[in-house]
């Protein structure tokens, strides 16, 4: 028998050292060659790193949140054959294509590093909800014999059950797509469900024994007795990158930000018609690739505000391209994939790129070239958008532009009361490097454009 020792590879980029997000092995696990055991972070993305070899681990060089230098010890393999050997993990790729894989999203879905604004990109005249069922079916009187047990129960069956005990607060069922839509149709709490498959996991026949279960008693509501249990989570992975810099633009960036109110009836109405005429052959649009469209006009005017400032060196860069970076949630945390030449792109490309995008950002396919390199941020919180925000700039932009939702309300036009589609701009700038007047001016210039939407398309 042999060792092999895997260091921490060179992620490449200059970078010396990085976080390790979590282990997917454990002392003692025989493991496969090409198989992942762990996640790192670096500043721009989470990478997942894969053994070169075949073998049992031995000894695991660190603690899930520790920082480790490149080129230290990873992990320890012993191996078939004579001999220790030392390797540099090979061919570290991303982490979505092992999160791809697994029935359950057991580990942190594998993020890039994001900025710290909050924000779900989407169409800000459209409301979406869902509600589930959580009443348990199996609960349910089904009729009952003279001695009070359920009819075509046997006598073993008739004997009383104990009380339902679901399971700790944070334990997840696991379960196929196909037993959580049939246990959602039957109204049962997959938490109650005993599960006999492989490391717990619910099957069909756990269901099928759950439905044929005696009445049980139900446990007493959470609001009605005393709880006493608490949760510690570790701030480590993508939401201390978060943490770090949010902290870090909140503490460097002298931030102001300016609420805008804008009539949005003109341009609802012409994407509405738009849609009707070229949905299905081009793509349906939101109001995001409008919005887009009229950050690149405005900034014609105001190249100030298409700018990164670096405060070490004191110096602004004004850039010529337009790269807008479009805040989007995912499950664990924030990313801002970047929207690259907006200048240069039309507004059906514009839109199915911002799609593109949002949907590799949430499905952790996103590279790291698109993820950085944005000139200004667009953020916006759809629906849920509320009636103002004060969103944090994307450093080392000095600008990011926040979209609250759309609401119809009465205003006085001509001296009349009228009904209109309405929408706040919520902006925050560095005051470091934008005076107030230039913001303001800037964002009645992104107004007027949106108001007279015909005003877009003029060159």
């Amino acid at each position: 028998m042999g060792t092999h020792v895997i260091k921490m590879p060179d992620i490449g980029e200059g970078i010396a050292q990085v976080e390790l997000v979590e282990w997917f092995v454990k002392v003692g696990d025989v493991i496969g060659e090409d198989q992942v055991v762990a996640d790192v972070m670096t500043d721009k993305a989470t990478v997942e790193i894969p053994s070169p070899v075949s073998g049992t681990v031995v000894a695991l060089g660190g603690q899930p949140g520790e920082v480790m230098a490149v080129g230290s010890e990873l992990i320890r393999i012993e191996v078939e054959g004579s001999g220790n050997h030392t390797d540099v993990a090979h061919a570290a790729k991303p982490a979505s294509d092992a999160a791809a894989s697994q029935p359950e999203p057991t580990a942190p879905v594998a993020k890039a590093p994001t900025p710290p604004t909050t924000a779900v990109p989407a169409d800000t005249g459209s409301a979406s909800g869902a509600t589930a069922n959580g009443a348990l079916a199996a609960q349910s009187a089904h009729g009952a014999k003279a001695d009070g047990a359920p009819v075509g129960q046997s006598a073993h069956a008739q004997q009383p059950a104990a009380p339902l005990v679901p399971r700790q607060p944070g334990d997840k069922p696991l379960a196929s797509p196909a037993v959580r839509k049939r246990a959602l149709d039957a109204g049962i709490e997959l938490r109650y469900v005993h599960g006999s498959g492989p490391a717990g996991r619910i099957l069909h026949e756990d269901l099928d024994a759950f439905l044929q279960a005696p009445q049980r008693s139900e446990p007493a509501a959470a609001g009605q007795a005393r709880r006493t249990d608490s949760e510690q989570i570790p701030v480590i992975g993508l939401r201390r990158k978060i943490a770090q810099r949010m902290q870090d633009a909140k503490r460097r960036v002298a931030h102001f930000s300016y609420i805008e109110e804008i009539d949005v009836t003109q341009l609802e109405a012409l994407r509405q018609q738009l849609n009707r005429q070229h949905g299905e052959q081009r793509g349906k649009l939101t109001l995001l690739p409008f919005l887009v469209r009229a950050l690149v006009v405005a900034l014609r005017d105001f190249p100030q505000i298409n700018a990164t400032y670096d405060d070490e060196a004191q110096l602004i860069t004004r850039h010529g391209a337009v790269h807008v970076g479009i805040a989007t949630q995912g499950d664990n945390g924030l990313m801002v994939p970047v929207l690259r030449h907006a200048e240069a792109a039309g507004l059906w490309h514009n839109a199915r790129e911002i799609i593109r995008l949002a949907q590799a950002a949430r499905g952790n396919k996103a590279t790291r070239e698109e993820l950085s390199g944005s000139t200004i941020t667009l953020t916006s919180l759809g629906a849920l958008g509320g009636i103002a925000s004060t969103p944090v700039v994307n450093t080392p932009e000095v600008a990011i532009v926040g979209v609250n939702r759309m609401v119809e309300r009465p205003v006085v036009v001509d001296g009349q009361i009228v009904v209109r589609k309405m929408m706040n701009l919520s902006s925050s700038f560095d005051h470091r490097v934008v005076d107030g007047m230039d913001a303001a001016l800037f964002i009645q210039a992104v107004r007027g454009l949106l108001e007279q939407p015909a005003c877009l398309f003029v060159e």
